[in-house]
């Protein structure tokens, strides 16, 4: 496969934006040359995805407000164990998992958390493509991809990491969706194109993907 140059792949990805409508700032950065970015390991992937599968599902549990605690425990409980996943979470998941004051606020936050999940699907090649953003992920398909399997070896020896090209494509189309919408915030216009929380949940986890700055999963940001 060639390899792309950042100035090729920002090209490609504003023409594609100016083709669906939406306003880019020519002068917004490139993001890293491809020799530049270290992928997190299909591993670390595999293990990540598994965590945003636990709390986004304890969150729309929680929202959902149609079931006992006990049930929602135990659902937690029946994933994490399947996984053997105990060790996948974050010092943030960790705090969301052991609250049992079931915070409505925090439950709404981690059910977004669906939208990283896809994201990591994707990577590993059980989703097939990144739609538009204007509606939200297939939840019941991508919690069925995480039933399907039995424990985590035979999770992650089904998935393919998808190469860098490929993640690096969707890394910066994404960080100019999210300067499009931070724009439209600023400038108090409504963003009726496509749906911000979902750029900004897939701009975590990609940005994540690529290992931007360095940054664990509870400290990434989203820099436009």
């Amino acid at each position: 496969m060639q390899i792309k140059t950042a100035a090729r792949r920002k090209q490609e990805s504003m023409d594609f934006l100016h083709s669906k409508g939406i306003k880019t700032m020519e002068h917004l950065p490139q993001i890293e040359e491809n020799h530049e970015v270290t992928l997190q390991t299909k591993e670390a992937v595999a293990k990540r995805a598994i965590a945003l599968c636990v709390v986004a599902v304890r969150g729309e549990c929680i929202g959902a407000g149609d079931m006992d605690w006990k049930e929602i425990l135990d659902l937690q409980t029946m994933i994490t164990e399947r996984y053997n996943a105990q060790t996948f979470f974050t010092p943030n998941e960790i705090s969301f998992l052991m609250d049992d004051a079931m915070d409505l606020h925090a439950a709404t936050q981690f059910s977004w958390r669906y939208e990283c999940l896809n994201v990591m699907l994707w990577a590993l090649s059980f989703v097939g493509e990144l739609t538009f953003p204007n509606n939200i992920c297939d939840v019941a398909n991508i919690v069925k991809i995480i039933q399907n399997h039995a424990n985590f070896d035979d999770f992650l020896s089904a998935a393919v990491l998808r190469d860098k090209e490929q993640i690096l494509d969707q890394a910066d189309l994404i960080y100019r969706y999210n300067w499009a919408c931070v724009d439209a915030r600023i400038n108090n216009e409504q963003m009726d194109t496509i749906q911000p929380g979902i750029v900004a949940e897939r701009h975590h986890a990609l940005n994540w993907l690529i290992s931007y700055c360095e940054q664990p999963w509870d400290d990434i940001t989203t820099d436009t």
